[in-house]
């Protein structure tokens, strides 16, 4: 992986308290990764923690800083625009929280070189035994409805949708899903994949989309989305079946 050109987006917002600066220091020493840090707009001192990063590793570390809230999709769709613009190979995104931690960012790089085929892979939380997962049990369940709703209104057997940690292979096929802004502020994965399938059809999207069972998850207090962010991610979904599989004759 040392060889690539890879890029990590992480998007910020009102993160000065919450970010994990010691996790994503050791992780810069140890690795070659880039990483891109969108302030998307924070009130706190988001931006003086991550120009402290920047210090630390000028020559890793970018801040791409929004004058504006503009919400998750827009955040990680800028910061992947602008690393596709300067030509990394591998580009991901990472919740700033760290639920996944950086060291299954190699595990997930390491399915691209057994499998040449696959052009995205998902970090999905499974309890599996061998697997560290902590999910509160409401959310997991309610995640779970959620996550069957989206696989029915794909047609994909997807297991997790909204795990926040995807990486995507550089090619023109994933280069034109960050292209336009989505119609989604927080389930804009899930257009991610209406939008592939719409490009490549059904057959080909299950042999180039991987679902890596991640080694350890951990759910993190502070998630800024509410309830009515659930009722509103259901309303979003059937937007985007409507907006891109409707009409859809790819198999």
């Amino acid at each position: 992986m040392d060889t690539l050109r890879v890029a990590i987006v992480v998007p910020c917002y009102n993160e000065g308290r919450r970010l994990p600066v010691v996790q994503f220091e050791e992780f810069l020493q140890n690795s070659e990764v880039d990483f891109f840090f969108v302030d998307d707009g924070s009130r706190d001192n988001t931006r003086d923690v991550l120009e402290s990063l920047k210090a630390a590793r000028p020559d890793r570390v970018t801040l791409i800083l929004q004058a504006e809230n503009r919400g998750k999709a827009e955040a990680v769709r800028h910061g992947i625009c602008f690393a596709i613009e300067r030509e990394f190979e591998y580009v991901a995104f990472w919740d700033a929280d760290l639920a996944t931690p950086l060291n299954q960012f190699p595990k997930l790089m390491e399915v691209f070189a057994e499998r040449p085929e696959v052009e995205m892979v998902f970090g999905s939380r499974v309890k599996l035994l061998g697997r560290h997962v902590e999910r509160k049990a409401l959310r997991h369940y309610l995640g779970r409805v959620f996550a069957t709703f989206v696989s029915t209104m794909l047609g994909l057997p997807i297991y997790d949708t909204q795990c926040g940690a995807k990486v995507f292979r550089v090619r023109p096929n994933t280069r034109v899903l960050f292209e336009r802004p989505f119609l989604s502020r927080w389930v804009f994965d899930v257009e991610i994949v209406a939008r592939y399938l719409r490009q490549v059809g059904r057959a080909a999207a299950m042999a180039a989309i991987y679902e890596f069972p991640l080694h350890c998850w951990v759910d993190i207090g502070g998630s800024k989305l509410k309830a009515m962010d659930f009722l509103v991610a259901f309303r979003d979904v059937l937007r985007i079946r409507r907006a891109y599989l409707r009409h859809s004759g790819k198999r």
